[in-house]
């Protein structure tokens, strides 16, 4: 293997630790230095650092660290814990909201898709979450909690349930109409499509 092509290797698999890293914190809103090491080398058996480069695997685990506190990404609190800085919680925002793509189709079916859900008080941060993964997406709201989309989306909102772990507090919901639609469809470009 050339030069070039281990550089592109090392990258590509520095930037999935740090990915594996920044939602780990992300989930768990805080993290241990020393919880951080065991949990992360399991996790890089999918990155394929296993076997004989097993002392790679925490070079690479505080190497990817480092990075991410040098870019102002993640931190270390008053007790010692890692925490992900406000400039961390864009970041990883934006990585899951690339996970997170739909394919438009041609032409639009003229059906709505609607997502509403009620996420407690409490869980305040995952409906930030979950808002900001539903904009970046596409979604348009409709009113507080309810958003509307107009391509098929079922899958991904099935992972995106998944991945927050929200279940029946999202609901996805298929429309053929959607009173004063107008403005929605100006907003998604289909105000040409006729409404017969």
């Amino acid at each position: 293997m050339g030069n070039l092509e281990k550089e592109v290797r090392d990258e590509i698999r520095g930037t999935k630790i740090q990915k594996a890293i920044l939602r780990t914190i992300g989930g768990l809103g805080l993290l241990s230095v020393a919880v951080l090491a065991p949990n992360a080398l399991q996790a890089l058996g999918y990155f394929g650092l296993t076997g004989k480069n097993l002392l790679n695997k925490n070079r690479a685990i505080n190497n990817s660290r480092n990075r991410l506190i040098e870019h102002g990404l993640i931190e270390y609190n008053k007790d010692s814990f890692l925490c992900l800085t406000e400039k961390g919680e864009k970041k990883l925002i934006e990585i899951e909201a690339k996970d997170y793509k739909i394919i438009k189709p041609q032409k639009w079916d003229k059906k709505w898709r609607i997502l509403i859900f009620d996420i407690k008080e409490e869980k305040r941060s995952l409906r930030e979450k979950i808002r900001n993964t539903l904009i970046s997406i596409g979604f348009v709201r409709l009113q507080d909690s309810v958003w509307v989309f107009p391509y098929d989306c079922e899958d991904l909102i099935t992972l995106l349930k998944a991945d927050f772990r929200v279940g029946k507090d999202l609901l996805y919901i298929i429309a053929d109409k959607i009173e004063y639609d107008k403005i929605i469809r100006e907003q998604f470009g289909l105000e040409k499509e006729s409404r017969g």
